[in-house]
């Protein structure tokens, strides 16, 4: 036996035995597994480097730690609430509310997702109008800032905030800062070189090179009496100033009540979780007692790989198979597993007007790919598909009746449903929920639609690679 055919039976060997992990070991859903032995089968060796790279799934566990939530004071709160929904004595001040009282109830007990309402929302669709918002927030700080981006870049947008966030430390304001190392990968170490100088404080989350467990979520809160949450990162491309992806059509929300008390909670125990610092727990000054600043419903919901349930997308789920009218969505990527799929479907094919909103250009290519794969099954089940046109949308926004919609950092694929830490808002609200559906039929008018019958025509390069990145879509 030649040295080559040795090598190929090492390599052969060395692959059964690394399959033999994946099936054995790994305990995933059916589909990631023979996504991840199609790729170990065509990419022999290589494929496993990647599997690390882009897996790891086998050591999740002991990877995150966050705090319980009774040491940021919301425990007890939790409990009376879950109490009084199920002895039907909670008073709901928004009817919106009352009306989706089930959807909140999942939310709260296994989530702990405290409903509020009174609550005050600016939707902002707009990156510069978002951004100038924020720094006005920012520079009228007194006591504390809290700010974490799953991406900022040190650019002219990223050096305008870290300027503004070190001002006010100089100022005696509180501040902290929390990125993703992946997410922001490439940063200069030297960036907040003086916002730690000023006072400020920077941590990082999960400091690996592991495509998978990021924290995607981006909150800010200021004197814990204003809160923002939504797709918005941190560059100059957020601005549109990016030439490959032109205008960059987003969904923020900045909120004004008690709904940011849960944006604080969420903040503290990603903070704890990343960062030496043991006592930054609860005080009084992070949670302030608030006038009557509205009546918007909303709940906080947060999921992520270390949860039993896959909470956003639960709620996903409940919003879709309980809509009567229609369902909106504006996602860039539509990477749904066969549950969200067949929901839609079945929505669809039970007369709710769903409508689906995509880009026209891709950021990741399989993802692009993947996402055109699932709408041929929709558009046979009579949904509509709609192309953005106008730049790149990167919205993750969910409406329905006029009454509930979703809005925050998760897309409606896997990986933010079971391999990301995401956060989003669900609101429960007549008029925000109006305000959404008019900017969806705003951005229909910058948009092609998808027929059935141009999906249909698609070349054969184009079939190819749908087919390939729909079978790599469980892990994309």
């Amino acid at each position: 036996m030649g040295v080559t055919s040795i090598i190929f039976s090492v390599l052969f060997i060395i692959n059964i035995i690394l399959a033999g992990i994946i099936i054995f070991f790994e305990r995933q859903n059916a589909s990631t597994t023979w996504a991840w032995l199609m790729v170990l089968v065509l990419i022999p060796l290589l494929g496993f480097i990647i599997y690390l790279i882009f897996n790891k799934n086998f050591s999740r566990k002991h990877m995150f730690y966050w705090a319980d939530q009774d040491k940021v004071g919301i425990k007890t709160q939790v409990s009376e609430q879950i109490n009084t929904i199920k002895n039907e004595t909670y008073q709901f001040y928004n009817p919106i509310s009352e009306l989706y009282k089930d959807h909140i109830f999942m939310h709260l007990e296994k989530n702990g997702a405290i409903l509020t309402e009174n609550n005050h929302i600016d939707i902002y669709t707009d990156g510069q109008e978002k951004f100038d918002a924020l720094l006005k927030d920012l520079h009228q700080a007194k006591d504390h800032i809290h700010i974490q981006y799953y991406i900022i870049h040190d650019d002219g947008l990223g050096t305008e905030l870290v300027d503004a966030l070190t001002e006010k430390a100089k100022q005696g304001v509180q501040v902290r800062v929390l990125y993703d190392h992946m997410g922001s990968r490439g940063i200069s170490k030297n960036f907040y070189n003086g916002l730690i100088a000023a006072g400020g404080l920077v941590e990082v989350f999960f400091p690996h090179f592991n495509y998978n467990y990021r924290n995607h979520r981006k909150l800010a809160i200021i004197d814990g009496s204003i809160g923002y949450i939504g797709g918005f990162n941190v560059g100059d491309e957020y601005l549109g100033l990016d030439e490959k992806f032109g205008y960059w059509r987003d969904t923020h929300l900045r909120t004004k009540g008690n709904g940011v008390h849960a944006l604080q909670t969420r903040f503290i125990l990603d903070w704890n979780q990343a960062s030496k610092e043991k006592n930054f727990t609860y005080e009084a000054r992070f949670f302030p007692e608030f006038p009557q600043v509205g009546h918007v419903g909303m709940q906080v919901v947060s999921s992520g790989p270390d949860a039993e349930w896959q909470h956003i997308k639960n709620g996903y789920v409940k919003m879709i198979v309980t809509a009567k009218k229609y369902i909106y969505l504006q996602t860039p990527y539509f990477i749904p597993d066969d549950t969200l799929l067949d929901t839609l479907k079945i929505a669809a094919l039970s007369g709710v007007d769903v409508r689906i909103m995509i880009p026209d250009k891709p950021d990741h290519m399989f993802v692009y790919w993947a996402t055109l794969s699932n709408m041929g099954e929709l558009l046979r089940a009579g949904a509509k598909v709609y192309i953005y046109e106008n730049g790149f949308i990167h919205a993750k926004t969910l409406i329905a009746d006029d009454a509930i919609a979703s809005v925050g950092t998760a897309n409606f694929d896997s990986r933010s449903f079971s391999l990301n830490f995401e956060v989003n808002a669900f609101i429960y609200d007549e008029q925000k929920t109006q305000e959404l559906r008019t900017t969806f039929e705003k951005d229909i008018q910058v948009s092609k639609e998808l027929t059935l019958e141009d999906y249909q025509k698609r070349s054969l390069i184009i079939k190819i690679k749908e087919s390939i990145s729909r079978l790599l879509s469980p892990i994309l």
